[in-house]
């Protein structure tokens, strides 16, 4: 097993490749990745996009994407509504054969979205009056001319354990 593991983490090098230090570095994968998802979005971004594009046709502003906060929370969408904040998850599936997208927002998961919503509201200045969770369900693929886009809004509410700041 240690030595699958070693070769997915230090790949060998090709013939023409002399810099062993970009290998042991991790340049050299990094490299590698990089030029493989530069060609396509992924299906997850892609799905970001048109939520936010269907969030700006409704009125929406979009205050960040992908807005990480602390080392493992992430908010797909911040917008504000009027004088409403909303922290939008995005679920992007290419079919409905296993169930609606939304249904993978299980209770783990507004665990993890409330803390970072908490987080965030602790570093903002103004504090908003009112905020809340929305979910944005999209099905298609990239080559899909019109996916269908489901927008929740107040989809479920601040998970219990936490208090706003």
């Amino acid at each position: 097993m240690w030595k699958t593991v070693k070769r997915l983490l230090f790949p060998c090098p090709s013939p023409d490749t002399t810099d062993l230090s970009a290998i042991s570095s991790g340049e050299a994968l990094a490299k590698t990745e990089a030029s493989t998802t530069k060609a396509q979005p992924s299906t997850g971004a892609w799905g970001e996009a048109q939520a936010e594009r269907a969030l700006r046709q409704k009125g929406y502003s979009i205050l960040g994407r992908r807005v990480h906060v602390g080392r493992r929370d992430e908010l797909d969408l911040i917008a504000r509504d009027g004088a409403v904040l909303v922290f939008v998850e995005v679920k992007t599936r290419k079919t409905e054969a296993f169930g609606r997208p939304g249904a993978a927002v299980n209770h783990a998961k507004r665990h993890y979205l409330s803390r970072a919503a908490v987080r965030y509201l602790k570093h903002l200045r103004q504090k908003p009056n009112a905020f809340r969770f929305d979910v944005v369900e999209v099905i298609g693929t990239l080559n899909t001319p019109a996916p269908l886009i489901r927008h929740i809004e107040n989809a479920f509410p601040l998970d219990r354990c936490y208090r706003v700041p």
